[in-house]
């Protein structure tokens, strides 16, 4: 090989894994989501900083007015995407877009969102290409270009698909596949439906389980190659296929405020799934799926973990995630669910993994940490206080080109979290 063919071979590698830094490409176009890549909460960053400093990382910027709202930030296209409430009384829901410097480019009112019950934007945007899609707690999905905020086209879950109206305001981040754009705007006829991204036109509407919506995103997995959508609704864990919206399989799956806020994670032909808040709930269970895809069934349930949305790492053999509310991280067998053991470090929040390290952001306290984690120990490297914002912690964090992007209700937070050179 020669060394002009050697150069431009390790010039054209070097930028694809910046790219994929940031997103996950989808037919050409760039896609960024909710929990990274895989909806996972793994990011692909690597080169982190292993500890911080005791007051923290270095906070490159931060920006306070976003308004009420528990949507994660996003990044792609150059620029950091992320919604809010400025005003509840007015209730207009506005996307803000702001260079990855944190110089705010241009905001986008798109209509009026939820400010009932913890009023806030809830949707964490999907940026593919040029195109950004997000949903509204009153059930609306926008689709606007991503470089000027301009709206393209709208669809509306009650008018357009007949949807029942759900006590805390519709808050799934939308799903970008190829051509299509998945939702879930519940009810007896159009209870998960494939939209064209491009136009917004319905390519089919799946009655699903026929019942309400609830509060999770839907994942998209190929297992042996075939495409597979999992989400819930109400009381249904089910499985369709995604190029016909054809009901694969479904199981019930209790909660007693039908809340399951968590996002379904697939790995290795099992799906994982945590919608629990109390002892009586159907827990967190794990389903294995059949070679084919066409059914599935119960690997395992763990009635003791509560963990109602602080999302979950599959790592190897063991599960890492928390306690709703309670100072408990567990680590689960992934094959049996049960409990390894129960670190009480940190108050319960949210895990996100990067660089093999997780970082955990706790409900209650507003801590920040970096923790290591293996099937036998838990410990906690490093850790600070959230120092803005307002209301709940509980918008996911975000790592992407070495920053890591916390919100908190009306303000956003951008930590430089890269090792230094040598």
């Amino acid at each position: 090989m020669s060394k002009i063919l050697l150069l431009l071979l390790t010039l054209w590698t070097g930028f694809s894994y910046l790219n994929a830094q940031e997103v996950v490409r989808d037919d050409d176009q760039q896609v960024a989501q909710w929990r990274g890549p895989g909806r996972d909460g793994k990011y692909p960053e690597t080169a982190l900083l292993e500890e911080w400093p005791a007051e923290g990382p270095r906070m490159l910027w931060s920006f306070e007015g976003l308004g009420a709202g528990m949507g994660s930030p996003v990044v792609a296209n150059d620029m950091i995407y992320v919604t809010g409430i400025p005003d509840t009384l007015r209730g207009m829901g506005r996307l803000f877009a702001f260079t990855l410097e944190g110089k705010p480019l241009w905001t986008k009112d798109y209509g009026t969102d939820f400010t009932a019950l913890f009023a806030g934007a809830r949707s964490t945007p999907t940026v593919a290409g040029d195109r950004l899609y997000l949903e509204s707690g009153n059930g609306q999905v926008y689709c606007l270009n991503a470089l000027t905020g301009e709206q393209l086209w709208k669809v509306d879950f009650f008018t357009d698909f007949q949807a029942d109206s759900i006590q805390f305001g519709f808050s799934e981040s939308l799903l970008v596949d190829g051509d299509r754009l998945y939702c879930t705007p519940g009810g007896k006829y159009n209870n998960l439906v494939a939209l064209n991204r491009f136009t917004g036109e319905k390519i089919w509407g799946s009655p699903g389980s026929g019942e309400q919506a609830t509060y999770s995103s839907p994942v998209l997995f190929h297992h042996h190659g075939r495409p597979i959508i999992a989400n819930l609704t109400a009381s249904t864990i089910m499985g369709l296929d995604a190029r016909t919206g054809e009901v694969l399989w479904r199981f019930y799956q209790f909660q007693d405020n039908k809340i399951h806020a968590n996002t379904p994670v697939y790995s290795n032909g099992d799906l994982l799934v945590s919608s629990t808040s109390r002892k009586d709930s159907s827990g967190l269970v794990m389903l294995r799926l059949s070679p084919g895809g066409d059914s599935a069934r119960v690997l395992w349930r763990n009635r003791e973990v509560i963990n109602l949305s602080g999302g979950a790492i599959l790592n190897d053999s063991s599960i890492y995630m928390s306690a709703y509310i309670q100072p408990r991280w567990y680590c689960l067998d992934r094959a049996t669910g049960k409990t390894r053991y129960i670190s009480r470090e940190l108050g319960g929040g949210v895990v996100i993994y990067a660089d093999g390290r997780y970082y955990c952001y706790t409900e209650r306290e507003g801590e920040m940490a970096l923790a290591e984690a293996t099937p036998d120990t838990f410990r906690v490297i490093s850790r600070f206080r959230i120092p803005l914002g307002t209301a709940q912690h509980w918008a996911h964090p975000v790592i992407s080109r070495g920053m890591l992007l916390v919100r908190h209700g009306e303000a956003l937070m951008v930590y430089d979290i890269r090792r230094k050179s040598t």
